[in-house]
């Protein structure tokens, strides 16, 4: 997740005069919340664990230490590793007690030498601890998510995914381009799972309209209305007072606010309650 809610690194948005896309071709329309709606099957899941997570160890170590992550404010690369690292004992100590409610990691090691075999092995414990299948039942804190081992491996692999282009950039590389389905999966759980981390009370909320976000080259659009005092909700296709939309990494990378050539048609305000916390 991002550290603070404040990004340094503005993503590339255009606007764009572009063609209606829920006129033009139809794509599937993901209006329909569900818990653990991916169409990702579990092994795929782990398999993303395991190639964004090693991705991002190797950036890490690439770019150093003392690197400063450009997404992150005020980060650098060895907070970023030990963040990850520890939420990686803390997703254990949430399958270790399915039915707790306040569950407590171990805290991994300032010092750097001794944070990244420490990663290592908890991230290994983390690995055999999926072998239970996605039927296992696990602690699950956030609201919208079932409770057991398959929300958390999906959770996990956006979650390295993510930092994965943040050690990128602290590193000055050029971030990968995520796949097309693991992307619009990524879209599809920040909008239908993430994005009510934000806040218990959206009372405060004042925004009103109806937002498109459309992945292009995966063929899908999700439309959420946003009502003042309510939290964001996904509803059927309705004229958008604001499109965003692009390749499904470019809107991916976008609501987690990660730079991205997106274009955005309309009212941009109305994006900010989508963002990511």
């Amino acid at each position: 997740m991002h550290p603070n809610g404040n990004p340094s690194t503005a993503p590339n948005d255009t606007a764009n005069n572009t063609q209606n896309p829920l006129t033009d071709n139809t794509p599937q329309v993901d209006n329909t919340p569900q818990l653990n709606n991916t169409p990702l099957t579990y092994d795929t899941l782990l398999a993303e664990f395991d190639e964004h997570s090693e991705a991002l160890r190797d950036a890490a170590l690439t770019a150093g230490p003392e690197a400063t992550v450009p997404s992150c404010p005020n980060w650098t690369v060895e907070r970023l590793v030990r963040h990850v690292a520890a939420v990686h004992a803390w997703v254990l100590a949430c399958i270790a007690d399915p039915h707790g409610s306040e569950p407590r990691g171990e805290r991994p090691p300032k010092v750097w030498d001794e944070t990244l075999p420490w990663w290592d092995d908890t991230r290994a414990q983390l690995r055999r601890a999926f072998d239970g299948g996605p039927e296992t039942p696990a602690q699950m804190p956030f609201p919208c998510y079932e409770a057991n081992l398959g929300a958390w491996a999906r959770r996990q692999a956006h979650e390295a995914a993510v930092h994965r282009v943040d050690a990128e950039l602290a590193g000055e590389r050029d971030a990968t381009t995520f796949d097309t389905a693991f992307a619009a999966d990524g879209v599809d759980e920040a909008l239908s799972m993430i994005i009510h981390r934000r806040s218990a009370d959206w009372s405060a909320l004042g925004a009103s309209g109806t937002v498109l976000v459309h992945a292009e080259d995966a063929r899908r659009l999700w439309s959420l209305t946003l009502t003042p005092g309510q939290p964001p909700a996904l509803t059927g296709p309705a004229e958008p007072d604001v499109t965003l939309s692009g390749g499904a990494d470019a809107v991916y990378k976008r609501l987690w606010r990660r730079p991205a050539d997106v274009s955005i048609t309309g009212d941009a305000t109305l994006l900010d309650p989508l963002e990511t916390p």
